[in-house]
């Protein structure tokens, strides 16, 4: 059996997958996008949390990370609109980079992947939009689903 694209008819057209049929379980996902900051950027860090005069990037990513995870399905065309239970998204700094982990949670017929995804990806725009004053040399890299549970498969991240 070949495996194909949900997202697409037999005419290859666009489609939202139908997932009427499908029981509701509990979903999870959590992913990670990492953000590279250069040494005037890291000067700035104080106290785990950089302040600038748009606010606390930290706090203000994981704000924006929360809210983007519970908007997927506005920003992604195909995204089903998911009744999130939990979003948290955490952040923590290892030398010269900064790790954004999100991690979702619904009870649904769908994944939360993208929500994950679009959580931890927003949260690490986000602190280059409000250190982008300091430097233009902040480089994002590394978004990548770590796990997610539920539905057909499990799947786990393996460095």
């Amino acid at each position: 059996m070949s495996k194909k694209f949900t997202h697409l008819d037999d005419k290859n057209q666009p489609q939202m997958v139908d997932v009427g049929d499908k029981e509701v379980t509990s979903r999870s996902a959590r992913a990670q996008s990492t953000v590279v900051l250069p040494p005037e950027v890291l000067n700035l860090l104080d106290n785990e949390e950089i302040s600038t005069k748009k606010g606390p990037v930290f706090q203000t990513a994981i704000l924006a990370g929360i809210m983007a995870a519970k908007k997927t399905s506005d920003l992604i065309p195909l995204c089903h609109p998911l009744a999130l239970n939990k979003c948290d998204v955490q952040i923590v700094v290892e030398g010269q980079k900064v790790l954004i982990t999100s991690e979702v949670r619904c009870n649904g017929k769908t994944g939360v992947e993208m929500e994950a995804l679009t959580g931890a990806s927003v949260a690490a725009l986000t602190i280059y939009d409000m250190c982008k004053a300091f430097s233009h040399d902040i480089v994002i890299t590394d978004t990548r689903l770590l796990k997610k549970t539920g539905g057909k498969s499990d799947f786990e991240y393996k460095a």
